[in-house]
């Protein structure tokens, strides 16, 4: 297998760069590609001074056959690349992304989201003549429609968001202050990205030590977010000047320790713990009685992890199942055990071992 550079920032062509890097070695592509805007003229402001738009070489496409063409060759390497369990976002405005999600779709990938970045300080309409533009699309997608596993840390977007499930309106502002990268005092780079949606990107969709590959690279947001969350980054950048910035951004960005870097996670994402690994370390002793949370029904413990309810004995999710005649139980919230007069649900004991195993 070829080599996997991470953390670093390959200088060249994306499509290029993309094609030298070896099958299913990235476990999520951010995408911020040229937005194709098709500009004419120059805009002012009301006191006639110019608005330092979008103008750069690189968002410049002769046609739209050209950038379909361009866009489906990066996306042909993006699926090449992405593992088997990989997810793709990219972030597009009213001028490209609808034309990057048919693409999307025709090369087989399966749309999870589209998510609306929903500026609080956009750039307002000078002229008048349309809405204000005060949103771009992110559209999240897995590499193909028979995927079944990706990465979607839906209890850690629940805890940041005061424990209510994250919605796909996020309402986060551009980049301002001290945030906003300066050279000369201009903008070092046109369309440079808010740290805040990154951060929010991958913590919804990887892992500590996943592999996160950022095509179109620029000031380096991805990277320096990637770094500060455990992540590992490859970036791709052709122009040396933002190459630059982006390294001096990254080599300044500290990660988080081990502890600030944990988050929550369900309990589908927890380490499996069998019923008969509590009995093996002691924690429930064999020929314990357990019981239901009102004491109807009891069931005593076999050596083997194994209930015995009367005349059966199975797991504890189908002696749960039996005694209340149900097709099916969660046999670690149903029965408890008795400690000093309080009844404790099993639940509670394997989260005990889990923490444990992780000291």
């Amino acid at each position: 297998m070829a080599h996997v550079p991470l953390d670093s920032i390959l200088k060249g062509d994306c499509i290029e760069q993309m094609r030298a890097l070896p099958d299913a070695s990235v476990d999520m592509i951010f995408a911020d590609p040229p937005y194709n805007l098709q500009l004419k003229d120059n805009l002012q402001r009301p006191d006639q001074s110019l608005v330092a738009g979008v103008d750069d070489q690189w968002d410049k496409f002769d046609n739209f056959a050209a950038y379909d063409s361009f866009t489906r060759a990066w996306l042909f390497e993006a699926q090449r690349l992405l593992k088997e369990t990989g997810t793709i976002w990219v972030i597009g405005t009213y001028h490209n992304i609808f034309r990057v999600g048919t693409a999307m779709q025709d090369r087989g990938f399966w749309l999870l989201n589209d998510i609306i970045w929903r500026k609080t300080n956009p750039m307002p309409n000078f002229r008048g003549t349309r809405f204000t533009n005060a949103h771009e699309t992110l559209i999240w997608a897995a590499k193909t429609a028979d995927q079944r596993k990706y990465t979607f840390n839906y209890n850690a977007l629940k805890a940041m968001n005061d424990d209510l499930q994250m919605r796909s309106d996020w309402l986060i502002p551009i980049c301002t202050g001290k945030e906003r990268l300066k050279k000369n005092g201009k903008k070092a780079h046109a369309t440079q990205k808010p740290e805040a949606l990154l951060y929010r990107i991958l913590m919804a969709a990887s892992r500590p030590g996943d592999v996160i590959l950022d095509p179109f690279f620029g000031s380096g947001t991805t990277g320096a977010m990637a770094k500060k969350l455990g992540r590992h980054f490859i970036g791709i950048e052709r122009d040396d000047g933002y190459i630059a910035i982006a390294r001096e951004r990254i080599a300044t960005t500290q990660k988080l320790d081990e502890e600030a870097l944990g988050y929550s996670i369900s309990k589908r994402q927890a380490p499996r713990v069998p019923f008969g690994q509590l009995v093996e370390a002691g924690l429930i002793q064999t020929g314990t009685t357990l019981y239901d949370s009102r004491r109807r029904h009891t069931a005593r413990v076999r050596a083997d992890g194994t209930l015995v309810c009367r005349d059966m004995t199975g797991s504890i999710h189908q002696i749960g199942a039996h005694v209340q005649g149900a097709p099916a139980c969660n046999g670690w919230t149903f029965w408890h055990i008795d400690k000093r007069g309080d009844l404790v649900p099993l639940d509670r004991l394997r989260e005990e071992m889990r923490a444990a195993s992780h000291a």
